[in-house]
């Protein structure tokens, strides 16, 4: 079984935005395509629904591939596609339906030392990257 997901790096006043789950782990907010919707119209969704963010993509920066067991117990191989986005938004709202119970603007420093997973620490570094080098041009 397959599935794809669209997710974001949001940036404000070069801070991250990560969500903490209930049991403890920060991650980027992402999450499977509805029926059809784009890469970027479900990573644009996601982000206002799971951190409350209104956001504009910047760039597209990659995508990881994992598998997992879904809770019928089987395998789903999981590609998410990540953007690089910006957004205005100040006061963020974590989706405590999705088992979310914060969302925050971090440092991307602190975000990468944070984050669970490899996969989204390195979509933080690009960001960071680009980040850096727009106001070098």
């Amino acid at each position: 079984m397959e599935e794809t997901s669209g997710g974001g790096v949001i940036v404000r006043n070069g801070k991250v935005v990560v969500l903490r789950k209930f049991r403890g782990d920060w991650v980027l907010p992402k999450g499977r395509l509805e029926k059809g919707e784009t890469k970027e119209e479900a990573a644009l969704r996601e982000v206002k629904e799971e951190a409350g963010a209104d956001a504009s993509i910047v760039r597209y920066i990659g995508y990881v591939k994992y598998w997992y067991r879904n809770f019928n117990g089987e395998k789903v191989q999981k590609t998410v596609h990540y953007y690089y986005m910006k957004s205005d938004t100040q006061k963020l709202k974590p989706q405590k339906e999705e088992g979310f119970s914060d969302a925050v603007y971090m440092p991307f420093d602190k975000a990468i030392r944070l984050v669970r997973h490899n996969a989204e620490k390195n979509m933080i570094r690009k960001v960071k990257e680009f980040y850096r080098n727009e106001g070098k041009g």
